[in-house]
């Protein structure tokens, strides 16, 4: 059986799926492993080291795709701008491919696996369980891209994070304030402190309060609550309009001081939701930075544009894309654990084994012998189970 790597055809995507000194693992399982020639370069794993460790190069893509029998992938064929048609059309029937393929953002391209005869499993479905811990790539992933929004910010704002004592005079520190602590918010909250910010956070689930201060930073509480606030795999669960409305004018009363914004909100599946409207944008203070790390998902700042830097009355708004490709070494580092541990988890013996009576292969399992199985989207596309 044999496990292939091609290089990402995602726009500026530098991450590989499997680092040489992983490759052990799936030696060890029962895969032979061939990877396209220059996939590892953008994360400073070369062509050389690979093969030290037992892969095989291959320099025809072409080849890469019609030899696999696993395709491992950090952007999938579902994931915007992933594996085009021609490269699919060249994987065999039956063959599996693994990876970030937003099955709920783009259901159809789901169908498009499954008539194909292609068995997927999607790495951002991985359950948030204990048990899951080492395949968990979204938290792996959100964890990168919570430190490199406060490094962008931090480049960004006309102030420096940390109180100085200078003959000049005293520095005061920046005021960072970070909404939504999941993942990606904690690391921020974390880097900021470390930075020497003042840093305070908000979200909706009151018992992420313990964490927001393990890490250095005050928790606001608002006097709003909500219908629920915690909803499935560690996100907040969506709510009401009329609850984001009221959750927007008490927000804004706190952020009238603060020099940068970094918004983290995600609803699986969902449009995220806009907690920072232009008027809120517009009571910032001039020279503030907005980090929004939900841009991809539409932004959680109603002038945020996905990729762009936007300024507007003096404050700069930022929709990053795809932060974790920013520390290609280190985010290939996770990812290729991460994934490592799944595919050891399905593959037994150059076997693959699929025990739909385990939750986290059941939970990951997309499409599967020509139809789309996942209920979740079965649901997006309006497939009654």
């Amino acid at each position: 059986m044999i496990a292939a790597i091609a290089k990402e055809s995602y726009p500026a995507e530098k991450r590989v799926a499997l680092i040489p000194r992983d490759a052990a693992a799936y030696r060890k399982a029962g895969l032979d492993i061939v990877v396209e020639a220059g996939s590892g370069d953008a994360a400073l794993h070369a062509d050389s080291v690979y093969e030290a460790h037992g892969a095989r190069i291959e320099p025809d893509r072409a080849a890469i795709f019609s030899a696999a029998d696993l395709l491992l992938t950090v952007r999938g064929p579902g994931a915007h701008l992933g594996f085009p048609a021609a490269d699919l059309d060249r994987l065999k029937k039956g063959a599996v491919v693994i990876g970030f393929l937003e099955p709920l953002a783009q259901p159809e391209a789901m169908r498009a696996l499954a008539e194909r005869g292609l068995t997927a499993f999607a790495m951002e479905l991985i359950p948030r369980t204990t048990r899951a811990q080492s395949m968990d790539a979204l938290s792996s992933m959100a964890n990168i891209a919570g430190y490199e929004a406060v490094l962008l910010a931090a480049t960004r704002s006309p102030k420096m994070f940390p109180m100085m004592m200078t003959a000049a005079g005293t520095i005061t520190p920046s005021k960072v304030f970070v909404l939504g602590v999941g993942v990606a918010g904690l690391q921020a909250i974390a880097t900021a402190r470390r930075l020497g910010a003042l840093v305070e956070a908000y979200d909706i689930r009151p018992e992420v309060k313990e964490q927001v201060e393990s890490v250095g930073g005050r928790f606001v509480e608002l006097e709003i609550e909500s219908e629920t606030s915690a909803g499935k795999g560690g996100y907040a669960a969506a709510q009401s309009e009329d609850f984001y409305k009221r959750q927007r004018e008490l927000l804004a009363e706190r952020l009238e001081s603060v020099d940068v914004l970094i918004t983290t909100a995600a609803v699986p599946g969902k449009r995220a939701p806009v907690l920072i409207t232009k008027e809120m944008a517009e009571h910032l203070p001039l020279g503030a930075v907005v980090v929004d790390l939900a841009a991809e998902k539409g932004g959680n700042c109603e002038l945020t544009q996905p990729g762009v830097e936007v300024v507007h009355q003096g404050v700069t708004i930022l929709g990053p894309l795809n932060l974790a490709a920013k520390a290609a070494y280190h985010a290939s580092q996770m990812y290729s654990k991460n994934l490592t541990s799944f595919v050891t988890l399905v593959v037994k013996e150059g076997k693959l084994e699929l025990n739909l009576d385990d939750d986290i292969i059941s939970g990951t399992l997309v499409a599967h012998d020509g139809k789309v199985v996942h209920p979740a989207v079965r649901k997006a596309l309006g497939e009654a189970d």
